[in-house]
């Protein structure tokens, strides 16, 4: 089904399955998506912009438009991005709620990009000015498609927010893309941008535009991927999505980020062309990630020193990388996959990322943050220095700032847009593919619909949605059933009584008259729930997890009872059979080895060891690192 144009959401297909609601008919008012947006506005906004102006990066914009000296830049090639995607969060943040002093600043900040932008288009305070290497003289490293791709991805945000803004951020971003067309097109430079960034915003300020160019440029840049255009680097053309044709790819490889930004703008291209072959190729792609080189917490990339997907089962849960962009990425993908086809899969896995990936990067307080997301942290490290930059994985609490910081804006962004991702539709219905305190209200072909939800997810498995107002006839409301929710169920309380029924994983349909007043209730187990790995994931062979709904549990040493403990988790084991839920909490029988060290650690018979035994909470994983340095795993050794 095709969207009209104006909705205000990320992803706006062409056509497709389902067409997404905008943040202007989907609105999250309260439980833990509100918190956590609340957060957001108040605290990681405008954190996020002190840093932008404390590090420079926004004044390198100033710098660019006096005209130097150029040397005096400060930060990496690619921080114009991060100024690009706080514009876009908070463009998303306004169009949720009007607010008289963030606009302002907005347009403050909008006014000294566009005093920066060269007569011609170009756009970057990293190339082409004295002093500086010369434009795209550096597609491998230097970004600038890049951070093009974000900026155009912040206009559409504006416009799609506050339609005829005179701020002039669209301006801005068609101008640039212009340039990138003339210099990039079927007769200019046959490159692409190291990191894939420009294919999903091109196309997506195409559709905004309903501008043939960009699409078609956003098309090439996807058809030239894979063809060794990039020069050789250490860790080879896979790092880049160089080395095999997005259409010859069978799964996701190289850098994370980079490889979800590429598939996500390739679903965007497949879409709008009506190409079933490239979807299908896309689709398979996601389908063995997921099975093969993704994490039980939803997130992806297990090498640190490339950022990079390891091989089919390399999953070590201390060496994760896991970064929150790729996280971010992921879900960009997933989203597109679930709007072309409906598959609820995808929105399983973009909630399980979001609970587990992007809800933990922020600190409860939105000032601090996870790069890296490791499910095992064996040391545990120091609080982040507040007024330097951090490495982007050197502490086992978050940081304030990174010297790379792609991860606080993006976050920001994705937080700020959250409601465009709860819910969608189709001539005929409504369909929830996210659960949270929201109003929905959209128009289908037979008249007006609005949805009060409320619930208390993931605390309890309740979700109650109520019909407010619906047309005179049959309609179908849509829940999706995680595909952990075995024995859940569907209640509907109208004027003609209760009807309950069975709703398996998947998507339960309702398809009726719906009476103002009548509500659907959707009660989801929440039981822990005791989750083995795949054997040939061998670094966690033995383990098991634990979960409670959508989220992943962890150990935290702070929650260890027992004397004498060190604060290591490496000498612990659990009996399954004893994890139960008491109280609001999640226990597990812990087992802690009080055995002293032997002079070898290997021998020909096993170990007779003596353990202490407790009973010990488990928290959320997004909660861990909340009170203070600890250590943390979430996969357990078991003792059956």
């Amino acid at each position: 089904m095709a969207p009209p144009p104006s909705v205000a959401a990320p992803a706006v297909p062409r056509s497709g399955a389902l067409a997404p609601l905008g943040v202007d008919q989907v609105h999250i008012t309260g439980g833990f998506w509100g918190d956590r947006q609340r957060v957001n506005r108040d605290a990681t906004l405008p954190h996020i912009e002190s840093r932008l102006e404390r590090e420079g990066w926004l004044g390198n914009f100033d710098l660019a438009a006096r005209g130097g000296p150029m040397s005096a830049r400060r930060g990496r090639e690619f921080a114009d991005s991060e100024i690009y995607k706080w514009l876009e969060a908070v463009a998303w943040q306004l169009g949720v709620e009007a607010d008289a002093a963030l606009e302002h600043r907005f347009r403050a900040v909008v006014g000294r990009v566009a005093a920066a932008q060269e007569p011609d288009g170009y756009l970057s305070t990293a190339f082409g000015r004295p002093g500086q290497p010369p434009r795209w003289s550096d597609l491998e490293w230097g970004h600038e498609l890049y951070c093009l791709g974000h900026l155009f991805q912040a206009a559409v945000a504006r416009e799609r927010t506050r339609p005829g803004a005179d701020d002039g951020l669209l301006g801005i971003a068609r101008r640039a893309a212009d340039r990138v067309c003339e210099t990039f097109g079927p007769d200019g430079i046959e490159g692409v941008c190291g990191h894939p960034e420009i294919e999903v915003a091109l196309a997506e300020l195409g559709r905004l535009l309903d501008e043939p160019r960009y699409t078609a440029q956003a098309a090439l840049f996807v058809q030239r991927r894979g063809r060794g255009l990039l020069h050789g680097i250490e860790f080879g053309a896979v790092y880049f999505q160089d080395d095999v044709p997005v259409r010859d790819a069978e799964v996701l490889r190289g850098h994370a980020v980079r490889a979800n930004y590429l598939a996500a703008g390739a679903v965007d291209v497949a879409v709008d062309s009506g190409d079933a072959a490239l979807l299908a190729v896309l689709r398979r792609q996601w389908a063995a990630t997921v099975a093969r080189r993704t994490y039980l917490t939803g997130g992806q990339g297990s090498h640190h020193q490339d950022e990079a997907f390891g091989a089919d089962w390399e999953l070590p849960p201390d060496r994760a990388y896991s970064e929150t962009c790729a996280g971010i990425g992921s879900i960009m993908f997933s989203w597109r996959l679930l709007l072309a086809t409906g598959d609820p899969r995808y929105a399983d896995l973009i909630e399980r990322t979001l609970f587990n990936v992007v809800a933990t990067s922020p600190s409860a307080d939105g000032r601090a943050f996870y790069y890296a997301n490791t499910l095992h942290q064996r040391d545990p490290g120091a609080p982040a220095d507040p007024d330097e930059p951090s490495g982007r994985a050197s502490s086992s609490l978050r940081a304030p700032w990174f010297e790379v910081s792609c991860c606080p804006p993006n976050v920001a962004r994705t937080l700020a847009s959250l409601a465009g991702y709860v819910a969608t539709s189709t001539a005929g219905g409504v369909q929830v593919h996210q659960y949270a305190d929201a109003r929905i209200a959209v128009q289908l072909a037979g008249g007006p619909v609005r949805l009060a939800m409320t619930t208390a997810y993931p605390a309890d498995g309740e979700v109650v949605v109520r019909v407010v107002e619906a047309p005179a006839q049959p309609w179908t409301l849509t829940l999706r059933v995680p595909a952990w929710a075995d024995g859940a169920t569907v209640e509907v309380d109208g004027p003609d009584g209760t009807e309950s029924t069975a709703a398996r994983p998947g998507v339960v349909e309702l398809q009726r008259t719906f009476a103002a007043g009548t509500e659907v209730r959707l009660q989801l187990p929440m039981r822990p729930r005791i989750t083995r790995p795949d054997p040939r994931i061998d670094a966690v062979r033995g383990s098991v997890a634990i979960e409670r709904g959508p989220e992943v549990l962890c150990l935290e040493s702070v929650d260890v009872p027992i004397d004498g403990f060190d604060g290591r988790l490496d000498a612990v084991a659990i009996e399954p059979a004893g994890v139960r839920e008491e109280g609001g909490r999640v226990l597990v029988p812990l087992l802690l080895e009080k055995d002293p060290d032997t002079p070898w650690p290997y021998a020909e018979a096993p170990r007779r060891v003596q353990a202490d035994r407790a009973d010990v909470p488990l928290i959320p994983y997004h909660s861990w690192a909340e009170r203070g340095p600890s250590t943390m795993r979430v996969w357990l050794p078991a003792q059956d």
